[in-house]
């Protein structure tokens, strides 16, 4: 962004537009009361993501110019995330916390930071590659009348299984979790020979229960949390993808609040942004050892087993390129990787 911050950014073009154009001062705003920003969620209420919305919209609250409310709708209580993003662009919601299954309804783009599995070998190369997409990513998210508030991920996706899973025909055996209205990852993971189900996330824990799915790849601390082990009482230890999301507020919205209060909204985004990752990065080895003592069962892989997923995930990548992912961001995040990786060789010899 030509040396401009991500905040300077979109404080930048909220200016343009915003209270000028409406007519609109601070006081004014103060006068009418806060901006009322409702934010939908898959969130479980309760869980430390949960307080961390809810520690942010404290902050929110002290904004000058007459502060902003926030309600938090969690647990999907406002429908899946297409429903989430349909209901921001009427008006129904202000805000959305989703991952890039989301973000992906607003902008394609989004899904090369995530559906790619076993392309990142470390969480240090997630966070690489986001550093470098984010700025394109929150400029065609903006175009497509979102400003992001902050970008967050929730470590690395695992299988958890009603029976033990160890290579991949043993996934095939499965009947897995896939994210209702992702067709396409749905037919390339048919086409690859699984046999994924298209549901609701809040269908998983019943529909584990019930034996509709028998599997479902998801971070620890949310199978803790959601109770998953229960029904799947078994982990594969394998880094299949980053689960990867932001949090977005529609531009009229943003807008809408006084220029005085944008700069302290957008701190405490960014804020909780940081306190999300470093918060589900953490929980997720810990919900690991919370959900062993009550009974899961984590299997590890050798480097053979390994590299039977590595190479049942690389069949993926074609698929994948062009139908899931564009084809221009699948070929950036490969460059990307390979400069990385070139440049950690160059330090560490």
């Amino acid at each position: 962004m030509n040396g401009m911050t991500r905040r300077e950014f979109a404080v930048g073009i909220l200016t343009l537009g915003g209270c000028a154009a409406l007519g609109l001062s601070s006081g004014v705003r103060a006068a009418e009361g806060p901006v009322k920003v409702r934010l939908g969620t898959l969130v479980p209420k309760g869980s430390s993501s949960y307080k961390l919305l809810q520690a942010m919209g404290e902050k929110w609250r002290q904004a000058p110019g007459g502060g902003v409310s926030l309600t938090i709708y969690p647990d999907g209580t406002m429908g899946g995330e297409a429903d989430m993003v349909r209901r921001m662009r009427v008006g129904q919601l202000q805000a959305g916390t989703l991952t890039t299954v989301g973000l992906a309804e607003i902008e394609p783009a989004v899904t090369g930071l995530q559906n790619m599995p076993m392309m990142f070998r470390s969480l240090e190369e997630v966070d690489y590659i986001g550093e470098k997409l984010q700025p394109m990513l929150e400029k065609r998210l903006l175009e497509k009348g979102f400003v992001v508030l902050f970008w967050a991920d929730a470590g690395w996706v695992r299988f958890f299984s009603k029976e033990p899973v160890l290579r991949p025909d043993d996934l095939k055996r499965t009947k897995l979790f896939a994210w209702a209205g992702n067709a396409a990852a749905v037919d390339i993971y048919k086409e690859a020979g699984f046999n994924p189900v298209a549901l609701e996330t809040v269908d998983i824990l019943p529909s584990l229960q019930t034996g509709l799915i028998t599997a479902v790849p998801v971070p620890p601390f949310v199978a803790l949390a959601s109770q998953i082990d229960g029904p799947a009482p078994n982990m594969l230890d394998l880094n299949w993808a980053p689960l990867v999301g932001a949090t977005v507020i529609s531009k009229k919205t943003w807008d809408s609040i006084p220029r005085a209060g944008q700069e302290v909204v957008m701190k405490a985004a960014v804020e909780a942004g940081r306190l999300f990752k470093e918060h589900n990065r953490r929980e997720n080895v810990e919900s690991v050892e919370a959900m062993k003592k009550r009974g899961l069962t984590v299997h590890a892989i050798s480097p053979q087993i390994e590299a039977q997923w590595r190479q049942a995930a690389e069949a993926f990548y074609p698929k994948i390129r062009g139908r899931l992912v564009p084809a221009d961001i699948c070929d950036e995040v490969a460059k990307l990787l390979k400069e990385y990786r070139a440049g950690r060789d160059r330090t560490s010899s």
